[in-house]
């Protein structure tokens, strides 16, 4: 043979590892990443819409992170955001996954269901009317 060496290549198999990727279907999502489902989207989706008809909000981003997904709601697209709508599902147990979050950094509502946590927002949005 040719002056190759052909032994196989050792790695140091501590600090490298190799698994083979989890079987994932097409409709399902790896546990990693935190999203709203589509009843949560349409919810606040329709909240947008009612306050964006009113004036009062202008454009929102969404965030889908490790352990939360957070629809932020801005009044002109350059600023902080006015308000977050978080989900922390590893807070369904206690206060509830479904928070809004005001600018500073405040909480304006908890609890277990996002139409009860989104409400208010609703009050904001009467008072934004009259």
């Amino acid at each position: 043979m040719s002056g190759l060496d052909l032994a196989p290549i050792r790695v140091n198999c501590k600090a490298m590892s190799i698994e083979p990727p989890s079987p994932i279907t097409a409709f399902e999502r790896p546990a990693e990443q935190v999203a709203f489902h589509r009843t949560e989207l349409s919810l606040i989706l329709s909240l947008y819409g009612r306050m964006v008809a009113a004036g009062e909000w202008r454009d929102y981003g969404i965030s889908h992170l490790k352990e939360v997904a957070v629809f932020s709601v801005f009044r002109r697209t350059a600023e902080i955001p006015l308000y977050r709508i978080e989900k922390r599902p590893k807070l369904r147990n206690r206060q509830g996954m479904y928070a809004v979050v005001g600018t500073g950094g405040q909480v304006l509502r908890r609890g277990h269901d996002l139409k009860a946590v989104l409400r208010v927002l609703e009050r904001k949005l009467i008072r934004a009317v009259d």
